[in-house]
């Protein structure tokens, strides 16, 4: 039974009491009815309006987990298929190399294919970094170095 329909309710009891309308104590009673249905209804106005921010908020919720995903995504993106956790530990084959800004001390990370541009931009300050590489100097015992000689 919601808070309306007792009072409601409540009503019908003390009209069935045929108290006398002119009494004092009847005009108290119809007062505090009255007053009783007001609550009531702003009450049910509330939770109506409870209900739509929850609906709202839990709209709001799904967008910020998707948007999450999609800002926090921790997945290799190197269409490997190989479910590493981040590019820089792919166990695929396409090793990434690390080397500093020299503007802003931002680490860079390059994979192989970027050693033939002429150029790359640092994704942190936008500088313009010449990419020379001399692959004859190389000691790390890898076979990047190999194909290059």
């Amino acid at each position: 039974m919601t808070l309306t329909e007792k009072v409601a309710y409540l009503k019908g009891l003390a009209e069935g009491l045929n108290l006398d309308k002119d009494a004092k104590e009847t005009k108290l009673f119809e007062a505090m009815f009255d007053i009783l249905e007001d609550m009531a209804l702003t009450v049910n106005d509330i939770d109506e309006d409870l209900a739509a921010v929850e609906e709202l908020v839990d709209c709001i919720d799904e967008d910020l987990d998707e948007l999450e995903d999609i800002i926090y995504d921790d997945d290799c993106d190197c269409d490997c298929g190989c479910g590493c956790d981040d590019d820089f530990d792919c166990d695929c084959g396409d090793e990434l190399y690390e080397v500093e800004c020299p503007s802003c001390g931002e680490a860079i990370y390059l994979d192989e294919s970027m050693f033939d541009e002429e150029y790359i931009e640092c994704p942190e300050c936008g500088e313009k970094l010449e990419l020379d590489i001399d692959f004859e100097d190389c000691d790390c015992d890898c076979d990047c170095c190999d194909d290059e000689d």
